[in-house]
């Protein structure tokens, strides 16, 4: 990470991290906005390749991945994590909050990022081997859950929003239920799924067990979804008010397509 002001690059580099890929983008500072976008599955690991090597081999097939940069963000992807309100967080207890959604060891590494504007902790378990390969390579960075920048970024455009609504942030592997009202969050859980009936069983699942009637309640997506795919397709026809999320603005010169891909990375 560079801090000299003298050798000042003004990008900043954001890495999410996950066990079924990598993507990054870099970032102007001054403008800010980014100016790269990039994705890069690991179909590799089904074959028992460690994620270390196919880090190692990004970094070398990505010449944006060896440049300079201010700052460095690493974001961890995994349904370890949970939400925490700051009146029932206790740090020295930060174990104790994942044992009742996830199995936890006495060996795991248990962090924490604050929401301070929502008075709430994102307890969770990093990637540390990630952790470790991203200091050998930039010495020192930050880093945080994923989960943090969406809850927080849909808590923001929730403000004075009093109906419920719900988004789903998809990806090839699994996808997040953010249920947010007026910058309170109501919901926020992670399920795998493999068909297009496990995506809508669990949309229907929560909305029922918030009262949301399929009929009534805005269900709107992000991440990586369209409107003629199969999961779309899937939600269309048991619920009523579906559609793709579509930003007031895009601050940038990507597509609409990139911008709800990465929209994790691009409110980092």
């Amino acid at each position: 990470m560079n801090t000299d002001i003298t050798h000042k690059t003004y990008k900043k580099l954001v890495v999410q991290v996950s066990l079924n890929g990598l993507s990054f983008a870099v970032v102007d500072t001054i403008l800010k906005k980014p100016t790269q976008l990039t994705a890069i599955p690991f179909e590799s690991v089904m074959n028992h390749e460690s994620i270390e090597k196919l880090f190692e081999q990004v970094f070398l097939d990505n010449a944006s991945l060896q440049n300079k940069y201010d700052e460095c963000l690493v974001l961890h992807s995994n349904s370890l994590s949970t939400f925490v309100p700051q009146a029932l967080f206790d740090e020295d207890f930060i174990g104790s909050y994942l044992q009742y959604n996830t199995k936890v060891f006495d060996t795991d590494f248990f962090a924490f990022d604050e929401l301070p504007n929502y008075q709430m902790n994102n307890v969770y378990i990093p990637y540390v081997n990630m952790n470790n390969f991203f200091i050998d390579k930039f010495g020192s960075f930050d880093y945080k859950h994923s989960a943090t920048i969406l809850v927080s970024k849909l808590l923001d455009l929730s403000k004075n929003i009093d109906e419920k609504k719900m988004y789903v942030h998809v990806t090839s592997s699994h996808f997040e239920i953010v249920v947010v009202q007026n910058q309170k969050l109501l919901l926020y859980n992670t399920f795998e799924y493999k068909t297009p009936e496990d995506f809508i069983y669990y949309i229907l699942f929560a909305a029922e067990q918030l009262q949301l009637n399929p009929e009534n309640f805005v269900l709107e997506f992000l991440g990586d979804i369209q409107e003629d795919s199969l999961l779309y397709a899937m939600a269309y026809k048991y619920v009523r008010n579906v559609s793709l999320y579509k930003p007031s603005e895009n601050n940038n010169s990507f597509s609409d397509k990139e911008n709800l891909q990465h929209f994790i990375l691009i409110h980092a």
